[in-house]
């Protein structure tokens, strides 16, 4: 692993001292509104919004892979604060994956370009469970220790959002051994002995309580829980094989910080993911707000510009970010954002003019 040594934190974007000293006495707008209030302008962050697009994120992260980037604190942090500083979103969403928890919990699993993460050792049978939940979180001192550079550098303008993947997230890729399209092993794992799939769902549970605990204790501000993939589920399934480890996995925080909930393809999940417990529901690019609101009464929303507008030029993304910000207005308050996360190929020039768009409307 290459060493990394970050000699000074770059300053913050130029709208930084303004807007720490305007209404100083109040939350951040993105606290705001997770709290149900509308706040004066419109908190946007975007999921995967540190690295990927930004050339200062790949030049950072030459000669590391991306595993590695997540466990060295300072360059873990110095890609956290990348996009705040260039685009002056609302909030920093720490840089790490999904796959770090099982990495720290001992599990070979490697992530693969242009295939994503690979599990050395698929979990296919209860013994291989009983394998699997012996593990334990082991040294978390990177993730602490970047968290905290984060706030630090932040301060109590830009709130840090902490995040973990969830538990059907997870044992999705456990069980399928990478990722797949309709997860038909992990489904079927679920039925073929229940009692396997809920020992692996709780220890998966387990791993991301901890991981976002963590990150509260380092003074992340809100946290997201991240179920990717849950989309592919029956609603009776999630209920029965799911949520109740979702929720295990968000109590761990409960009246500590703020607590979003996103998924993909997750409409018919919404109100029973929002019962995990919840403080906001993250809505994909698929639902529109209006409809997400009459679903979620009095939950405030998060969400949901289709990331393909990222790329339809200007004129169609503006038009259809004020159509995303009226719907919705049907919430009790709206945290704007995407329906997933930024392409890679986007101009991070776009994603800069979207935010000033944003706090205009």
């Amino acid at each position: 692993m290459r060493r990394f040594t970050v000699t000074s934190i770059q300053p913050p974007f130029a709208g930084w001292g303004r807007i720490a000293t305007v209404n100083d006495s109040d939350q951040p707008s993105l606290l705001q509104a997770l709290s149900g209030t509308r706040p004066e302008r419109l908190p946007v962050w975007f999921m995967r919004q540190a690295g990927r697009s930004l050339p200062e994120y790949r030049e950072v992260r030459q000669g590391t892979t991306i595993l590695e980037a997540c466990l060295i604190p300072e360059l873990a942090a110095e890609i956290t604060l990348q996009p705040v500083r260039r685009h002056g979103v609302d909030a920093a969403i720490f840089f790490s994956d999904i796959m770090v928890p099982l990495v720290l919990a001992g599990v070979d699993v490697d992530i693969q370009s242009g295939v994503g993460p690979v599990v050395a050792e698929p979990v296919r049978t209860a013994a291989d469970v009983e394998r699997l939940v012996s593990h334990r979180l082991g040294d978390v001192e990177a993730i602490r220790s970047g968290a905290a550079i984060v706030v630090a550098e932040l301060g109590d303008a830009i709130p840090l959002i902490g995040f973990a993947g969830a538990p059907f997230t997870l044992a999705a890729y456990l069980v399928e051994g990478r990722g797949s399209r309709d997860h038909l092993a992990a489904r079927s794992f679920m039925h073929s002995d229940p009692t396997a799939w809920h020992r692996l769902l709780g220890w998966c549970a387990e791993l991301s309580s901890e991981f976002l605990e963590v990150q509260v204790d380092a003074g992340a501000r809100a946290v997201q829980l991240f179920d990717s993939w849950a989309g592919s589920l029956r609603r009776d399934d999630y209920v029965e094989f799911v949520a109740p480890h979702s929720s295990r996995a968000l109590e761990t925080v409960a009246g500590r910080v703020p607590r979003i909930h996103f998924g993909t393809g997750t409409r018919h999940l919404l109100a029973d993911m929002a019962a995990c417990g919840v403080e906001a529901m993250g809505v994909d690019y698929r639902t529109p707000l209006d409809e997400a609101a009459a679903l979620l009464p009095g939950l405030p929303l998060q969400g949901n510009i289709d990331p393909a507008r990222l790329a339809s030029g200007w004129d169609s993304l503006a038009r259809h970010a004020r159509e995303v910000v009226e719907s919705g207005r049907a919430a009790p308050s709206h945290v704007v954002n995407l329906g997933h996360g930024v392409p890679p190929t986007t101009d991070p020039g776009i994603l800069t003019e979207l935010v000033a768009l944003v706090h205009e409307l």
